[in-house]
């Protein structure tokens, strides 16, 4: 697999995104093609405007089988450290994922002041909030639904299956998107279709795209045992153990009660998961000596794991710091 080398440089004043890699002649074409893409003779290298333009059209020849090492992101120093195929893979998916949120930014920054789908936002919104589905399927699903909209341009009386195969294709494919992104923009436009809105659209005509099977990333006991006794802090430690031990999302340690911690019955009641739904799963004897611990040193009131000023650990900087 061809790796290039990326790495951010002033030349000639400019800030330009330096790019070193084998010879090889199809990837020079392509190079070729991205706008205002030149060769630099003292630098021995090929380089592009430090833009998220650039950066866009980097990361479509990650479709193509290609690499790309970001020289800033990653520093490896050859006769110390030896980068593992997991840690280069995280920083790759990090990098890569930085690049979708930075085109899907322009892309809304382009069409903040489109407002003549607001109205049927608002609809799809209230309709979402008094099914009671939760507050991050709600975002999801109106976010997705707008970047639909605007990218079509279109009343919405106009929009046909059409319109949503060439946003699958020029917009999601083109530009690397998941399979995830995907499914949920498309969720979103067959339930506005079928619930707010009637129109050409043919809701049954749409389909989905093929299911990725991927095998599970498992972690090996050793790994594990090292994740878990990695916090020094008991708090992030009973954090990540129950979640590990239990099969929890982060949102459903976020909102546990100290009530919800059936020590005698080796329980714990997990409250409103996924879809609004109740589930009981079993704590271990470890598990609660843990917890234990942790009461004695925490105390907790309302909530099982609270911040820094006692109020709910919602805090996304808290719970990624924790590792969640």
């Amino acid at each position: 697999m061809e790796t290039i080398q990326v790495e951010k440089i002033t030349h000639n004043d400019e800030k330009r995104l330096s790019l070193r890699f084998g010879f090889n002649p199809p990837l020079i074409k392509a190079i070729k093609d991205i706008p205002n893409s030149r060769w630099s003779q003292s630098l021995k290298a090929w380089h592009l405007p430090d833009t998220t333009e650039s950066k866009v059209e980097l990361s479509k020849l990650t479709c193509k089988g290609l690499t790309l090492r970001w020289a800033d992101k990653i520093e490896v120093n050859p006769s110390t450290t030896t980068l593992t195929s997991n840690q280069f893979d995280s920083n790759q998916k990090k990098e890569k994922e930085g690049l979708k949120r930075d085109s899907i930014k322009d892309f809304r920054k382009s069409n903040e002041s489109n407002n003549q789908y607001k109205s049927e936002i608002d609809k799809f919104e209230r309709y979402l909030t008094q099914r009671r589905y939760s507050p991050n399927t709600i975002a999801i699903y109106t976010e997705g639904l707008k970047l639909f909209l605007n990218y079509t341009a279109k009343p919405v009386a106009d929009i046909t299956n059409k319109d949503l195969e060439e946003f699958s294709h020029d917009f999601v494919i083109k530009n690397c998107y998941s399979l995830s992104f995907q499914n949920q923009v498309i969720n979103a436009v067959k339930l506005f279709f079928r619930s707010i809105y009637s129109c050409k659209f043919d809701i049954d005509a749409v389909e989905r795209p093929r299911r990725e099977h991927k095998l599970p990333n498992v972690l090996s006991k050793e790994e594990v045992k090292q994740i878990l006794s990695t916090p020094k802090n008991l708090k992030h430690r009973a954090m990540l153990s129950l979640i590990y031990a239990c099969g929890l999302r982060r949102s459903e340690l976020l909102n546990l009660k100290p009530n919800d911690v059936d020590s005698k019955r080796g329980l714990l009641i997990v409250r409103l998961s996924k879809g609004n739904k109740d589930r009981i799963v079993p704590l271990s004897e470890k598990t609660i000596l843990m917890l234990r611990e942790y009461y004695k040193s925490y105390r907790p009131t309302e909530w099982l794991f609270v911040g820094l000023y006692c109020s709910p650990f919602f805090c996304p900087s808290n719970s990624h710091s924790v590792g969640l």
